[in-house]
């Protein structure tokens, strides 16, 4: 059954009423979201993403989406006949790796993105780091050698930021080009995300993941951590309260909230339309860092 049917034309009215305050206070405003995970998997999940986002667009909000790709990329590693292998959580890259990374990444990944926004009626134009010198990286120093995995040098948000003012929605694919070595390099999504956030000095940074949020403890999905204030951060980490997949994260939102984002969030994507929900409702959703 259409969920619509079950709202009465009162109920529809007072969720646009609520909505109205958010729209007035983020118009004109700038807001990055890192897409990846099963947002991206799933058809329904994808489809609830781009309404979201054209919606935002729509109604005068300027929405930068940044993407990953790595069970895109993974599948065609395996189509020909080449084994991912994940150092510290990051795929190690070389050079075959990072000419598949670039070809799904900047090619099938970001256009066919472009063209779902388009159909959902949105104005969209795919961009990737190596367009107008827009991130700038060198090797990324790690215990491990992680090959062609770059450390993100520079931000150069031009091309992204005419894009916005001409109406049209950025989508942007992290690969970078070598600071001086004419090698291409392989960046995290989420970084590259907060350091365009901080570049952009936009009003919201939302990382779209796989869980609720930051989880009090992660055995228990209600325990969710609704705010944290990033003087918090380093006694979460003692506490173990932070730890593993979600201290790289966590850490991009400290950044860009040190940089100058006034708002940082991490989000669940496996629930639909969750975008809106953080934005704009008063009982938002998931973790936000101030």
């Amino acid at each position: 059954m259409d969920v619509a049917m079950d709202f009465t034309t009162a109920e529809r009215a007072q969720v646009l009423t609520q909505a109205l305050p958010y729209i007035k206070q983020y118009a004109g405003k700038t807001v990055v979201i890192k897409y990846g995970g099963n947002a991206m998997i799933s058809e329904e999940l994808k489809a609830a993403v781009m309404e979201d986002i054209v919606l935002l667009s729509t109604v005068g909000i300027h929405v930068v989406l940044v993407h990953g790709g790595g069970p895109e990329i993974s599948a065609m590693l395996k189509k020909i006949g080449k084994e991912s292998r994940f150092v510290g959580g990051m795929r190690y890259t070389d050079q075959e790796t990072m000419d598949i990374v670039e070809m799904v990444l900047a090619g099938k990944v970001n256009k066919s993105l472009v063209q779902l926004l388009e159909e959902h009626g949105g104005r969209a134009i795919g961009l990737c780091g190596l367009d107008g010198g827009m991130l700038k990286a060198v090797p990324m120093k790690a215990e491990e050698d992680l090959g062609l995995v770059g450390e993100i040098t520079r931000v150069d948000v031009t091309l992204i930021r005419n894009s916005l003012e001409n109406g049209t929605i950025p989508v942007v694919a992290t690969i970078a080009a070598g600071e001086n070595d004419g090698n291409t390099y392989n960046i995290n999504a989420d970084i590259a995300a907060a350091q365009i956030a901080a570049s952009l000095a936009a009003e919201k940074l939302v990382l779209m993941t796989d869980v609720r949020g930051l989880l009090e403890d992660r055995e228990n999905e209600d325990s969710l951590i609704s705010v944290v204030r990033v003087s918090e951060v380093q006694s979460l980490k003692k506490r173990g309260v932070i730890s593993g997949g979600m201290i790289p994260k966590i850490d991009c939102c400290v950044e860009a909230v040190r940089r100058g984002v006034r708002r940082t969030h991490i989000i669940d994507g496996r629930i639909p339309h969750s975008i809106l929900i953080e934005m704009l409702t008063d009982e938002g959703i998931g973790t936000m860092f101030l």
